[in-house]
């Protein structure tokens, strides 16, 4: 089959990564977005009427949100190098704040989406990017024939 027959019709299992919002990763993608909403309006909100009473709070709170934000969007439309990067800053986002927040409590008189390492929204803000970065390496991997993840050769 040559390169012109090929592109006529449409890509062949093994062509490339699978979706990241189809099947299973609509529940990804669902999950992200229900955070999203979360965190991004108790943010607006911390900012908008008590911004300074916890200043540094606030805004990890407002900006937790706005990471979620972008994910859910990069997750559900399949732009994955903005998904990797947002749920990177995601997770490192989650275990620097979630430290601090044990260790310096001054910084954090407030709680954040972050604090304790998610502990107020059930620790899903800890486990959700573990889940989004494997989801994003199982779904990265071409598909044969079988529609299962072809193997790769070690070495």
């Amino acid at each position: 089959m040559t390169d012109r027959t090929a592109a006529a019709t449409g890509p062949r299992p093994g062509a490339g990564p699978r979706p990241t919002g189809a099947g299973p990763g609509r529940l990804v993608v669902a999950v992200y977005g229900v955070l999203a909403l979360a965190a991004t309006a108790r943010g607006v909100y911390q900012v908008a009427t008590k911004l300074d009473e916890a200043p540094v709070a606030y805004l990890l709170s407002l900006a937790a949100g706005l990471v979620y934000v972008v994910a859910t969007f990069a997750l559900a439309t399949g732009r994955r190098t903005l998904a990797w990067v947002t749920v990177g800053v995601e997770l490192v986002g989650v275990l620097t704040v979630g430290v601090l927040s044990r260790v310096d409590v001054g910084d954090f008189p407030d709680e954040t989406v972050w604090s304790g390492f998610g502990q107020g929204y059930g620790y899903v803000p800890l486990v959700l990017p573990l889940l989004g970065l494997w989801w994003l390496w199982r779904t990265g991997r071409p598909v044969d024939g079988t529609g299962e993840a072809a193997r790769q050769p070690l070495g």
